[in-house]
């Protein structure tokens, strides 16, 4: 298939580049003005990045709230800046030769559950309305408070140490720089991340992506998902032609072909695309984006 003009693609970002870097180029190949991504991956990670493409802009915040996927590989006993390969080190420690495989895999699976993570202070987090890597950049001390994100699953573990592969299954939020920061904090070692890798964004995943620098050329059905398809991990609702047509002029409805969940929010389709986003409350469907 050609590459689209709306929808929701998946991409497989190489490292290096920035994710508005791939937005700007995929701007330029796709001939689009509307091209927005969902959940922003480091210049040194590489992997799925999911482009929002034309009206599929404005449901880029119902993606990025997804529970995300990662591989990722630290490295014991250094630590950095940045918490990755692109900071400066800031402390060497011999210590991580003390260590034993077993002592690693015990630290690691302390993480997985809920957990209070302070973010990188090079990062995208907001102080006082500004990203906190714009106010470290420009000497400023940066203080973080600790924010609740949880660590669904601690996956595969691979030692050879001082490097440690993990996968990681999270939720949005949650930085995994940080937990290579955490890990080396509790091993007594340091740490930072020398690899990262987006596996999936909740059931989407980068082997269904479309390498970054290839957008103009034929692609493979999976990269491409429609705004109805992206969003189906949320609540929705079929509705008839007149409830569609009520619900594009911004008016509530009581569906007639199903009761409306109660969730927020709720997606509404009419034969399988997408009409609008909203609210249901007792059996009322209250339209807060609508796409027709």
């Amino acid at each position: 298939m050609r590459c689209p003009r709306d929808g929701v693609l998946l991409v497989d970002k190489p490292t290096g580049p920035t994710s508005h870097d791939i937005v700007r180029e995929a701007r330029a190949r796709l001939g689009l003005r509307r091209v927005g991504h969902a959940g922003t991956l480091d210049p040194f990670a590489s992997g799925l990045l999911l482009l929002c493409l034309g009206s599929s802009t404005r449901i880029s915040q119902y993606l990025s709230a997804m529970d995300k996927s990662y591989l990722a590989t630290a490295r014991l006993g250094v630590s950095t800046s940045t918490h990755d390969v692109d900071g400066d080190v800031v402390d060497d420690s011999p210590r991580w030769r003390d260590l034993d495989e077993r002592t690693v895999r015990h630290a690691l699976k302390a993480f997985q559950g809920p957990i209070l993570q302070v973010p990188p202070r090079y990062s995208a987090k907001k102080v006082r309305g500004t990203a906190a890597h714009r106010r470290s950049r420009q000497g400023e001390t940066v203080k973080l408070e600790p924010v609740p994100v949880e660590v669904y699953e601690m996956g595969e573990v691979r030692c050879s140490l001082p490097f440690v592969t993990f996968a990681v299954r999270c939720s949005s939020g949650t930085y995994i720089r940080a937990l290579a920061r955490d890990l080396g904090k509790a091993l007594g070692t340091g740490a930072h991340l020398t690899m990262l890798r987006r596996t999936a964004v909740g059931s989407m995943s980068v082997r269904d992506a479309a390498p970054a620098g290839e957008l103009r050329e034929e692609l493979s059905r999976p990269a491409h998902l429609s705004a109805a398809r992206a969003l189906a991990h949320l609540p929705a609702v079929c509705v008839g032609e007149e409830d569609a047509a009520r619900l594009a002029r911004g008016q509530a409805i009581e569906p007639t072909l199903e009761p409306v969940p109660e969730a927020d929010p709720v997606v509404a389709l009419e034969r399988g695309a997408l009409v609008a986003i909203g609210v249901g409350r007792g059996g009322v469907l209250r339209p807060r984006k609508v796409f027709r």
